[in-house]
């Protein structure tokens, strides 16, 4: 049996809010972790997970709401008081030093001294083997950082934790890259400090983890806390329910389209580590949401295929001609659009006109004996910003005084001034208002009721139900997946990206 602490809940968090100017990441964020329990935290892509997290780290400051340690209230301003107060943060990827060795790496800045004030690295090595010992896990304290697992990185973090007597642990995703073997070690060292009497907050999309790790589970939705629940009193497709239950009509205008042939045809791509066995087709008309969570490979696929980055085996076509890989001038020349996730750095040239933004892509179309002009660059730019309303009062604005709604009609306008037979669109809303979301969903509609095939990947699942006429879904470089729009419910699509659904193709 685990010890429990009878006493106040090691960590509090109720109703804790925190804004980013006028993205609100936090609307309501609560929860209460006891000692000797391992407290799952779930929740979509853009829940409010990390923030909570990064709350309780030092790395941000709430805006309001209660914020208790051991009972007491506390507001951090740094990592160094959190830490100080017995908080330790366990991420995917630990940052150690590569030149140090791992026991430097456990007392940096902390280093035990002899007499003379001279460090005692006997005493060091002696405690971290200690450590790795209580852990029960076998690390050479002596050996430098650099060229370790994951794996061991992480154990090194959580030797570290101990070692500073931490109360409270938690643990941010920390399987994404882990092997079984692996994950079955660090979940080994996670049930002894639970049966040490500490706490420990566990992230993860990984139900089956969830509920072989964790005593408690808590979903938070939107930014906002929705409920907690015993792991043995619970089931998956109740906790999706709780993840995805939301109204999803208004924000999403879908018109029907006559769906015509394929406009893109993707046949066993593989790229080592990354994606594997991608077979997918879109169709003149069609819609085709690319579903999954965080780490699934889906921005990774949709970048291979237009050519950005390399693949290992495969092929890519467009309207039956292949696409030579990793070439993006191939691309466009067969046809194909790519709209990627961060239009700021890689979607727009942010401290140029809208009218060089839009015409930067066929500007070799429009310029005479190698001659381009601001008028020129106007004159194409102009009818494809009036059609998305790009709202600017002049054509030469700046994009990086743009709200971020027209910049994502700007890089759209951009990308369909190449007339392409097929988009791919990589998060298309994010970031933006709701009013701009609706008109976004609303473009596409009609795009594809005009014939164009789109490729759409979204962390937002009422996006992806809301808006794809098939939805695929990945899970760990994988289709788990292919669902028509009437078969593609919420549960059916969280379960497939944490295999909780068999294979269907």
């Amino acid at each position: 049996m685990s010890a429990r602490n009878t006493a106040a809940p090691v960590l509090v968090l109720r109703e804790v809010t925190k804004s980013f100017g006028p993205v609100v990441a936090l609307r309501s964020g609560s929860l209460s972790v006891d000692a000797g329990s391992i407290h799952a935290l779930i929740g979509e892509n853009g829940a409010g997970k990390s923030t909570l997290v990064k709350v309780v780290a030092g790395v941000h400051r709430r805006d309001a709401g209660v914020f208790e340690l051991g009972g007491e209230a506390v507001d951090f301003s740094s990592t160094a008081e959190s830490k100080q107060a017995g908080v330790a943060v366990i991420y995917q990827e630990p940052t150690l030093f590569p030149d140090l060795s791992v026991t430097e790496n456990i007392f940096m800045g902390r280093q035990l001294l002899a007499r003379g004030r001279r460090i005692d690295r006997a005493a060091m090595y002696a405690e971290a083997e200690r450590l790795f010992t209580r852990l029960g896990v076998r690390i050479d304290p002596r050996r430098p950082a650099e060229g370790l697992s994951i794996a061991d990185q992480q154990i090194i973090e959580i030797a570290k934790a101990i070692s500073l007597d931490a109360r409270l642990l938690v643990m941010d995703e920390p399987t994404a890259a882990l092997s079984g073997v692996e994950v079955e070690r660090l979940f080994s060292v996670a049930r002894s400090l639970r049966d040490e009497g500490r706490a420990l907050v566990f992230i993860s999309h990984r139900f089956d983890e969830v509920f072989e790790l964790a005593d408690t589970v808590t979903v938070m939705r939107d930014g906002a806390y929705i409920d907690t629940r015993r792991t043995d009193e619970t089931s998956p497709s109740e906790l999706v329910s709780l993840m995805v239950g939301r109204d999803v009509d208004d924000l999403f205008p879908k018109v029907a389209a006559t769906i015509g042939e394929p406009v893109l045809t993707v046949r066993g791509l593989n790229r080592a580590g990354v994606f594997h066995d991608i077979d997918l087709e879109v169709r003149a008309g069609e819609i085709v949401g690319l579903a999954g969570l965080v780490g699934a490979g889906r921005s990774e696929v949709a970048r291979a295929v237009f050519g950005v980055d390399p693949y290992d085996s495969g092929s890519v076509s467009v309207a039956g001609r292949d696409v030579r890989a990793h070439d993006p001038r191939a691309a466009i020349r067969a046809g194909m659009a790519f709209i990627p996730e961060d239009r700021r750095k890689q979607g727009l040239v942010i401290d140029s006109s809208v009218s060089r933004n839009v015409a930067g892509v066929i500007r070799r179309g429009i310029a005479k004996a190698g001659l381009l002009t601001a008028s020129m660059e106007n004159r194409a730019a102009g009818p494809w910003a009036a059609r998305l309303e790009v709202k600017t009062s002049a054509l030469d604005m700046n994009a990086a005084t743009m709200s971020g709604g027209n910049q994502q009609k700007v890089v759209i306008a951009k990308w369909l001034a190449t007339n392409p037979r097929l988009l791919i669109i990589d998060e298309p809303t994010r970031g933006i208002d709701v009013g701009t979301k609706a008109e976004v969903h609303r473009l596409l509609s009609e795009l594809a009721g005009q014939g164009l095939g789109i490729l759409m990947i979204s962390s937002e699942l009422p996006e992806v139900l809301g808006m794809a006429d098939r939805v695929l879904v990945l899970c760990e470089g994988r289709i788990t997946a292919e669902l028509d729009r009437a078969d593609a419910t919420p549960e059916a699509v969280m379960h497939a990206a944490t295999h909780h659904l068999e294979t269907t193709r």
